[in-house]
């Protein structure tokens, strides 16, 4: 069974970066398409991009286009998202999930979720 495990979230200021990882083990990862969600308090979660299966392809939430981007690397069974010009908006646990396609930004059928990494903007 595949299992998801992010990592990389942290404190960062206003303006600054963040890589997020999502590593799986108990499968190949490149055989789906991946999303990033994120929930902040007393918020529903929301998705963020996802990247599909084959070409590699990404698609962004509006709210992160220009400053996110979401990448594979196959021979490590990670998927990253690379977080720029972080703003307090962008705060929250981030999730990464294993879906059955991308609608848009959003993956679908997500049928293994990670236990989510937090992500906290100080201004």
């Amino acid at each position: 069974q595949l299992q998801l495990v992010e990592s990389g979230g942290g404190l960062v200021q206003v303006g600054g970066s963040l890589r997020l990882s999502c590593a799986a083990s108990g499968g190949a990862l490149d055989r789906y398409p991946i999303g990033w969600f994120r929930q902040a308090p007393g918020k529903a979660r929301e998705a963020v991009s996802c990247i599909s299966d084959g070409d590699g392809r990404a698609v962004y939430a509006d709210s992160v286009k220009g400053r996110f981007a979401t990448s594979r690397d196959n021979a490590k069974n990670t998927v990253y998202l690379q977080m720029n010009s972080l703003k307090p908006e962008d705060e929250g646990v981030y999730y990464c999930a294993a879906g059955v396609q991308c609608i848009g930004y959003i993956s679908a059928g997500n049928r293994y979720w990670g236990q989510g990494t937090q992500v906290t903007v100080s201004s």
